[in-house]
């Protein structure tokens, strides 16, 4: 690999990061204050229980279970962020295009793969915030992608 694509790796996982941390900050902060406000953390948990129980273990207790499976939304969104580097002129659209992509998954899927629809789809108003923090991770990570390239 040529140093000029591990600069643009290291951009790009470095701007996934930023995003997925700022979706994960702006929803344990809104969830406190807004009753019907998505909860993607306890699609995580429930998620990460199923593959726990799956092969065949016993789930942690609840906190350890959180904690775990914000770490690994973290995780897995900072890698799916990180994909805004593949336009490197557009990485804001980009950005918003992934963003957008999440959350429309977020809201349509859960239920159809048995983690519940209530989580990210409970009312109009919960899909549409699960949208819209979707599309603030992504256009946080275009963002900074686009500052870290100049």
């Amino acid at each position: 690999m040529s140093a000029n694509n591990t600069s643009t790796l290291s951009k790009s996982l470095g701007s996934g990061f930023a995003g997925a941390v700022a979706l994960n900050v702006l929803h344990e902060t809104i969830r406190q204050f807004v009753p019907n406000a998505p909860r993607a953390d306890i699609l995580g948990m429930r998620s990460l229980a199923k593959v726990i129980q799956a092969i065949g273990e016993q789930p942690p207790k609840e906190n350890k279970l959180y904690g775990m499976a914000i770490l690994g939304d973290v995780i897995s969104n900072s890698l799916y962020y990180s994909l805004v580097g593949i336009n490197k002129k557009q990485s804001l659209l980009t950005g918003a295009a992934l963003g957008t992509l999440a959350g429309v998954g977020a809201v349509t899927l859960p239920g159809p793969i048995g983690l519940g629809e209530k989580p990210t789809n409970r009312t109009t108003a919960t899909a549409m915030m699960t949208i819209g923090w979707y599309l603030f991770g992504g256009l946080v990570a275009g963002a900074v992608f686009k500052r870290l390239k100049s």
